[in-house]
């Protein structure tokens, strides 16, 4: 049985790691944490999948946009809260002013 198909599948690698809640929803509160806390408070019997999540959103969105929240709550360390992106932006790619008049051709 030379030359058959080896096991597994081909051409996927498995190489990118555990991802969590937080990064998949884009938010900087950890949705683990929130998550742990909702079930050892015994505000329900269960609770959702999505709970943790909306709540880590809805406890991050006025934080972040909110100018006075965000100049109060400025110099503190969420803890597990992830990294704000900062690019500078010369690392940005330039943008281009007539992206479509290059290639009209009649």
């Amino acid at each position: 049985m030379a030359g058959g198909k080896s096991g597994g599948k081909a051409g996927i690698s498995s190489s990118a790691g555990p991802k969590s809640r937080s990064s998949k929803a884009g938010i900087q509160f950890p949705v683990g944490r929130i998550h742990r806390h909702l079930r050892k408070g015994n505000y329900a019997q269960r609770i959702a999948a999505g709970a943790p999540v909306y709540l880590a959103a809805v406890l991050d969105w006025p934080i972040r946009n909110d100018e006075e929240l965000n100049k109060l709550l400025g110099n503190v360390t969420i803890a597990q809260g992830g990294v704000l992106p900062n690019i500078h932006n010369t690392l940005l790619p330039q943008k281009s002013k007539k992206a479509g008049a290059a290639s009209q051709e009649l």
